[in-house]
This record gives structure tokens, sequence and C-alpha cells, in this order.
């Protein structure tokens, strides 16, 4: 080629080879109209320029004592430009791709993401393909093409760190989903996926970079590791969620009642098969007679009472628990339980505050007995593990999930802000509100 290279920017400075013949007395170089900014006559067929300013293709011409001539042409080409196809971000180890798009870019000899270097693909003269280089720190870096025609640059690329998972609240909800729990951890702004047990949320916000909105998808009984994938990674914390039953009442053999009692939740039997009184009782919910809803759900009633039995006491209690102010803990009483007044559990401001009281005999209310929800606590995070039956006095006012090894009792005008399962007998309802706390 006469001209080499024959491309180069428009506010000249490029070092262009001429390729000819008679060059020894050459006394200018032309780019079109302009004198080059300088020349040297290498031999007599070949000479080193140095391009002035231009715009569009021009002829290159040399002149000597025996007159001009072009060698070649020469074509300004302007400065590149370009955007980065958001997401803007990714991790700091880089190795993933991003896409450059804009003009000019064809003649691309270096991509730099701050100080590095980065392999790349020209795809068009409007595209490249980039592998991001890794980086030293987190934080914004100037991404910089240069071409033939210029360096172009003015556009941020951030490098983010992984993100933390410190705590999901509520952790525990309804195992067909739906309701709305509160994500904190860091680096959140760029999530692209939340995950219980592996499903993806119903839907995610991010409210902030240490904050995600989550609805919680549908799952299966138990504890599920809950996930955030960011362009910067993964975070996983394992068993941070723990799916509920759906039911607000459940029999091991019956379930009576007596009286307008309201149940909001679902209403089983299993393996028993007698339920009586609904009518005059209501049930927001669904009735299951021994079917494989009710089946299922007393093989996880079994199951979850066998794990509160097991875990580990914190503090041993006796006698009535009226008057008292309890934080949260592991409490064991190694027989019966009484309740006169009111029993405070108070979570400290900690809503994901847990309480289980493993009872070895029976837990009995005095009438308009109660139990007081402070400072955060929830129904849902209060079990009492009942090792023979428990029985709630006229107009208790009860709080929490009763697991009852034989039978429960509910005497006239009681509430249950909770669940009253009985494993291996009878729930007897009179005149009731028992309202599932989820």
């Amino acid at each position: 080629m006469a001209v080499s290279p024959n491309q180069g920017s428009t506010g000249g400075g490029d070092a262009v080879t001429l390729t000819g013949s008679h060059f020894t007395n050459t006394i200018g170089v032309r780019y079109g109209s302009r004198q080059a900014a300088s020349f040297t006559v290498v031999s007599d067929t070949s000479t080193a320029t140095v391009t002035p300013s231009g715009h569009g293709p021009v002829p290159v011409s040399v002149t000597t004592p025996g007159g001009t001539g072009v060698v070649g042409t020469f074509y300004y080409l302007p400065p590149p430009s370009f955007r980065l196809i958001p997401p803007p971000a990714g991790p700091l180890a880089g190795g993933n791709t991003v896409t450059l798009t804009g003009l000019g870019l064809y003649t691309t000899s270096e991509v730099r993401f701050g100080t590095q270097a980065a392999e790349f693909t020209g795809d068009s003269d409007g595209q490249l393909t980039v592998t991001v280089p890794a980086a030293a720190s987190t934080g914004p870096v100037a991404v910089t093409v240069r071409t033939r025609g210029g360096i172009a640059g003015g556009v941020a690329y951030t490098y983010l760190g992984s993100p933390s998972l410190t705590v999901v609240t509520l952790d525990s909800g309804p195992v067909d989903g739906g309701n709305l729990v509160v994500i904190t951890g860091t680096a959140f702004s760029y999530t692209t996926s939340v995950t219980f047990g592996g499903t993806p949320a119903l839907s995610y916000r991010i409210a902030s970079d240490t904050e995600i909105d989550a609805l919680v998808p549908a799952g299966a009984l138990g504890s599920a590791d809950v996930s955030v994938t960011t362009l910067g990674g993964t975070a996983t914390a394992s068993g941070a969620y723990t799916y509920l039953g759906r039911f607000a009442v459940l029999g091991g053999q019956s379930v009576t009642n007596t009286g307008p009692t309201s149940v909001t939740g679902d209403l089983g039997v299993s393996p028993g098969v007698s339920i009586t009184g609904f009518p005059p009782g209501q049930v927001n919910g669904t009735i299951h007679t021994a079917d494989a809803d009710a089946l299922q759900a007393h093989a996880d009633l079994a199951a979850t009472y066998d794990n509160a039995a097991g875990r580990i006491p914190d503090a041993g209690i006796s006698g009535d628990l009226g008057g008292l102010t309890l934080t949260p803990g592991v409490y064991n009483a190694t027989s019966s339980i009484g309740l006169t007044g009111a029993l405070t559990l108070d979570a400290q401001g900690n809503r994901n505050a847990e309480w289980i009281f493993q009872i070895g005999s029976t837990l009995t209310t005095a009438t308009a007995s109660g139990v007081l929800l402070t400072n955060g606590a929830t129904a849902r995070n209060v079990i009492w593990q009942i090792g023979s039956s428990a029985t709630l006095g006229t107009d208790t006012a009860f709080a929490g999930r009763i697991l009852a090894a034989t039978s429960i009792t509910v005497n006239a005008g009681a509430t249950v802000n909770g669940q009253t399962l009985a494993r291996d007998g009878s729930v007897a309802l009179d005149t009731n509100t028992v309202t599932r706390p989820w």
C-alpha cells in the first residue's frame, strides 16, 4: 500500500509511511491542500510523514524538483463515539461481556476499563463485544476506546463487590406464599434475582442498596434458603425463611364446635374423620376431612412438635406464668403450667424473635387471662409444645401456636391469635375466634 496506514484522526498527528519512487529530493508532501506536519525522506522509495489535520478522503501528493505526483489516498476518520449497553456494572473479578455500540469503532485498537486493557471483538463499525478485565477495587472506572480516528471516553463502568444478606423480616409465612418480606444486606443495587428455596420471588423491589422488598413464592413446609443474585455475585442465607402450614385448627381424631365460632385459615382432621359444628361455626378457609392436605398437615404437625420438643432449653419455668415478662428463648417446664392474668412476651424490637415453651404435661389458663405481644413480638413465632392437653379458660386472649400431643379445649369467648393443633386427640371449640397469624 502506497500510503500506510491510510486512515487516521481528523486532528492529524498520525505517523504515515509513503511508498513509491524518486523520493530522494522531495521538497514537499501534501494531504489534500495541506502540507504534511513533517516529513523525512527515508530512501528513494520511502518517506515518513506526520499528517496535518483534515477531513474525509484526500489525495496524498509528493513534490520533487521533477514535479508533483499523487501516491495514494488518506482517509480522515472522525473520533469514535460509543455507549455501554446496560448493565454498566459487573463483578470485581471481571470475565463478563459487555457490548459497546456507537460509530467509528471498526478501527479500534484498544479498549480500557480504567487502566486495565480489555479483550474485544469488533463486530462492525457500530459495535464491539468486550470482555471486562478484573479490577483491584470496587467502584466506577472510565471506559475508553482508541481508534485511528482518536480516543473516546465519557462512559463509566462500576465494579461491584459480592452482596451480603443479613436478615429476612418477617422470616416465616404460609406455604402458599404471597406475603411481603424485607431482605436486609449490602450491595443490592444491581439485583437480578431473588429466590426462596430456589424458587423465584413473585416480585421484588430494590428499595436501596441495603434493602429488598419481596413477595414470597409458594414453597414446601420448613426452612428454605434465601438467595440474592446481583451483577456482582450471589449471597445465600441458609434456612433464613420458614414456610408455615395453612391450618388454623387441626385435630387428630375430631374437631367439634358449639356456637358462632369464626376460624380464619384452614380447618381439618386426620387421621380421624369427624368434624361437627360448622355451621353454625364459620371457616374463612377450607375444611379438610382426612384428605391429602389434612394428612400432610398432620405429618407436618408431628415433625414440628418433635423439633420444638428437641430444642435445648435456655431457662426453666414452673407454676403460673401470670405477671411475667419473658424475652425470646426456649423455656422448659417438666410438668404442668398455668396462666392467671397476663404473660408478656417482649421481642425487644426484633420482629423475628422466637419463643418455644416446652410443657411436660398440661397448659391451663384462667378466665380472662391472656398473652401480650410487645415490641415487635408476633404470634407466628410463639410455639406452645404441650406434652398432653391444653385448656383455655373463658374469655382468654391467647397468642401463639398450640401444638398439643393429645387435645385442646377452647372455652366460651376465648380467642386465639395463632393455631390450635392437636396431634392425637381432638380440638373442642365454643364461640371462639381463631386466626392464623400469617
